[in-house]
C-alpha cells in the first residue's frame, strides 16, 4: 500500500477514534447520564469513571499530535484497546452480546488504525533503536 493511502487511512482512523474516545471521556468527566448510567450499571465505581475520562482525553491529545510522541501513541493505542476489551466483556456479562456492537466497531477501527501506524512508523522510530 502506498504511503499516501496509508497516511489517509491512519488519519481517518485516528480522527474517528479521537472523536469516539474524546466524546466518551468528556461525557465521563461531565457526568453525562447516557454514559455515566451505563458505566455504573456495568459495575464500575464513580471514581474509576473519572479516571477513564482523564485518560481518554489525554490519549486523544497524544494521538492527534502529528509525527511526535510515537512511544506515547503506542501507549494510547494500548489504553484504547484495553478500554474496548473491558467494555466488550462487561457488556456481554451485564447487558448481553447484543449490546456490544459499539465495541466491535471501535475495535475494528482501532485495529486498522494501529496497523497503519505501524506501517508509517518503524520500530526504530518509535523506540529509538538504531
Amino acid at each position: 500500500m502506498k504511503t499516501k493511502t496509508t497516511k489517509i487511512i491512519y488519519w481517518a482512523g485516528a480522527i474517528f477514534m479521537s472523536l469516539w474516545f474524546g466524546a466518551s471521556g468528556f461525557f465521563e468527566l461531565t457526568k453525562n447520564p447516557v454514559v455515566w448510567d451505563i458505566t455504573l450499571k456495568l459495575g464500575y465505581p464513580p471514581h474509576f469513571i473519572y479516571i477513564l475520562g482523564v485518560f481518554k482525553i489525554t490519549g486523544v491529545l497524544v494521538l492527534l499530535v502529528p509525527n511526535r510522541l510515537l512511544r506515547l501513541k503506542e501507549w494510547a493505542f494500548a489504553g484504547m484497546f484495553f478500554d474496548i476489551l473491558f467494555a466488550f466483556f462487561s457488556k456481554v456479562a451485564v447487558l448481553g452480546f447484543s449490546a456490544t456492537a459499539d465495541a466491535v466497531i471501535a475495535f475494528s477501527v482501532l485495529a486498522v488504525t494501529y496497523l497503519m501506524f505501524r506501517k508509517l512508523y518503524s520500530p526504530e522510530l518509535i523506540y529509538g533503536e538504531a
